[in-house]
């Protein structure tokens, strides 16, 4: 039987082609209940505390989920932001029968309990904030706030995959903040941006489908055309 915790050393050893991380990271929503071990989700929550924060605060804090009946209660509240996020999918004509990407978000929310690890990575507030919180510019202002966790997320889905992890972002628990606050037991100062189910995955990473460049860049201004240029080899 399938055993991650006890995969030979080479099995977890981290490729090391930024690009090619960067190209197959895909999101992995259907993962293997095998356990992952600590010193793993060490290494990934050090990969994001890598990156840049606002003003070097680093005031990033991250809860580890792996007690099954937290993730069981975190799991209720995700399915019940799902079932909204479903109805509006399905309004624009996107169901699990016709869209993989649903498919697959359907299969996550049903199925979010099961992941051996469910990390929260929060933001702490600080006095200076709470003017600018309550002001005319809030929504301008908490944007600028998802500048100093985000890029903190971005390191730590690119930690997993290097490492052969399989996650995935999704945000929708922080509809259900007061929940989420209760459920993790988090002070006031702590804000959770985004919710990340981490395991081995039970299929394949990437690549992963985008629009070309040129198709979403412009130069210089709105509607001035980004040229096509030829693929700039590894130096």
């Amino acid at each position: 039987m399938f055993c991650s915790a006890q995969r030979e050393e080479e099995d977890i050893m981290a490729e090391t082609d930024l690009f090619d991380i960067m190209y197959s990271c895909r999101s992995m929503r259907r993962l293997r209940t095998d356990p992952v071990p600590l010193a793993l989700i060490y290494k990934v929550i050090e990969a994001g505390t890598q990156g840049p924060s606002g003003g070097g605060v680093q005031a990033w804090r991250f809860v580890v989920v792996t007690e099954q009946k937290v993730k069981e209660q975190i799991a209720e509240i995700y399915l019940r932001g799902w079932r909204m996020a479903e109805t509006n999918y399905a309004k624009a004509g996107l169901t699990p029968e016709n869209s993989k990407n649903v498919r697959a978000a359907a299969y996550l929310a049903e199925h979010l309990a099961a992941p051996p690890v469910l990390l929260i990575p929060c933001l702490r507030s600080r006095k200076s904030h709470e003017a600018r919180l309550n002001g005319p510019n809030r929504e301008t202002f908490l944007r600028i706030l998802g500048g100093s966790i985000y890029p903190a997320i971005q390191n730590i889905l690119l930690a997993c995959r290097a490492l052969g992890l399989g996650a995935s972002l999704t945000t929708i628990t922080t509809l259900y903040e007061d929940e989420m606050r209760q459920i993790l037991d988090l002070p006031e100062f702590l804000t959770t941006y985004a919710l990340i189910p981490i395991g081995y995955p039970k299929g394949k990473f990437g690549p992963v489908t985008r629009r070309p460049v040129e198709e979403v860049t412009w130069l210089n201004r709105y509607g001035e055309a980004f040229p096509q240029l030829p693929a700039v080899e590894n130096a």
